[in-house]
């Protein structure tokens, strides 16, 4: 980013008018309007107090650092989760908001940060860090709705409108809906796809198609979990019961992770209050969980190379999964009936299994 845009995002970030900040560094409002149009540039000697009053340093405001490209960004989330695995996630947190200081412009980076701090509550919903650290990551994702990158944009509105949903804050899910763009009649993707095999760029061709597959796939799988609650909600029993076969089935002839095909049952049974089902549902399912997925094994995906998953995230996962079983109020029905001693049991000796198998 160039020091006029870098200026201007980092006075709003500070919720500072440019009066304001004209008033603090003792130059005209009109001065601050042509530094952040690009018109002229502060005096070299403002530029120490423009930095401290912008909470910034001057390797930033000079725009010496660069955005971080996509992959540092990966290798450096894959480095916090790391760090927080040795050192803990004090440490792993404290690295994040470090590197946001670092690079406060990048807006790449401070979504991947939010999402990644987000997934740690998640996965480890420990109160004291919930409570320290929530409204800190809403934040991000509003930092990142400056953003011109659409994609990145959209992403941090659809994870505030997930925020305001648990809230139950409808107005501001209806107003953050109205930020989000409507489909265009347009498939750009699909015109790319077809100039990359006009050229002779098959693979890249098929990548691009593999990787739009799956997240129609998911995005198909969120839309049946829907229908399926709204059935239930409904009282149409029958219905939601086929809409989780059709679920399964999807998941199964798509060849996506294994686990999905347990998710819309489980749920389903959940809202039945059937402990037994429940049981028998949970089981291949979090045995899915300690099963990679490698899609690249499918004949569907065999252009995308993924990341293998790491033994010690799935088994996190799957732990986190158990302790909501032992402590949601709302999975009270399960823990009180006979078939929840024995799958606690069958679960804890799979993973003593595990652990002997190293």
């Amino acid at each position: 980013m160039k020091i006029n845009e870098i200026i201007r995002q980092r006075r709003i970030e500070k919720q500072l008018t440019q009066e304001q900040m004209a008033d603090l560094l003792g130059v005209s409002a009109p001065a601050v309007n042509k530094w952040e149009k690009g018109i002229s540039y502060p005096d070299i000697t403002l530029l120490p107090p423009i930095a401290r009053l912008l909470d910034t340093d001057l390797n930033t405001l000079l725009s010496f650092k660069d955005d971080l490209t996509p992959k540092e960004v990966s290798l450096f989330i894959n480095d916090l989760s790391e760090t927080a695995d040795r050192d803990g996630r004090d440490r792993a947190f404290e690295k994040a908001f470090n590197k946001l200081k670092e690079y406060p412009s990048c807006h790449l980076l401070t979504l991947n940060i939010a999402l990644w701090l987000d997934g740690s509550l998640m996965l480890n919903p420990q109160e004291d860090f919930i409570d320290k650290y929530s409204s800190k990551i809403e934040d991000l994702y509003y930092r990142v709705m400056d953003s011109p990158d659409e994609s990145i944009k959209n992403q941090a509105v659809s994870m505030l409108i997930s925020k305001a949903m648990v809230k139950e804050d409808y107005d501001q899910v209806q107003s953050l809906l109205q930020l989000l763009p409507e489909p265009s009649s347009v498939d750009k993707k699909q015109l790319s796809v077809n100039l990359s095999i006009a050229q002779g760029h098959l693979e890249d061709a098929a990548r691009t198609e593999e990787e739009r597959l799956i997240t129609a796939a998911n995005n198909i799988q969120t839309i049946l979990l829907t229908l399926m609650d709204i059935a239930l909600r409904e009282n149409r029993t029958g219905d939601a019961r086929y809409i989780a076969q059709v679920s399964r089935q999807f998941a199964k002839i798509l060849d996506l992770w294994e686990y999905n095909r347990y998710v819309a049952h489980f749920q389903f049974y959940s809202v039945l209050k059937d402990p037994d089902q429940c049981a028998q549902t949970l089981i291949p399912m979090l045995r899915a969980i300690k099963q990679p997925w490698e899609p690249e094994q499918s004949p569907l995906y065999r252009h995308l190379t993924t990341k293998r998953q790491e033994k010690d995230l799935a088994q996190k996962y799957r732990e986190n999964i158990l302790q909501i079983l032992k402590d949601d109020p709302d999975m009270a029905f399960f823990r009180e009936s006979s078939a929840f001693q024995p799958f606690i049991e069958t679960m804890e000796r799979e993973s003593s299994a595990d652990i002997k198998r190293g």
